[in-house]
């Protein structure tokens, strides 16, 4: 799979740019069927940095209401980057 493909787009949040700061991690929306490697590989490659560990979390869709019709947001995979302490990625 291509290295944008499995990245959708960076997670640019308050407590995301706290542990970009402190501890070096970053946070991706990445797409529901890959695995940490090829996360890594894909990190690796489109921002040229060394990754130290990949940790992920599947989150479930919130339930939405407009009106009397129910419905929900999308399912999404949020993967966490630690990368190793020379490396930063200057998007956070």
């Amino acid at each position: 799979m291509e290295d944008y493909k499995v990245v959708i787009r960076p997670l640019v949040t308050e407590q995301g740019m706290h542990f970009a700061n402190v501890k070096g991690a970053y946070s991706f929306e990445v797409a529901q069927g890959v695995n940490k490697t090829q996360i890594r590989k894909a990190i690796e490659n489109l921002y040229n940095v060394k990754v130290r560990r990949v940790c992920t979390a599947n989150r479930k869709g919130k339930l939405r209401r407009k009106g009397r019709s129910i419905g929900k947001t999308s399912d999404w995979k949020k993967a966490v980057v630690y990368l190793k302490p020379d490396y930063h990625i200057d998007l956070f």
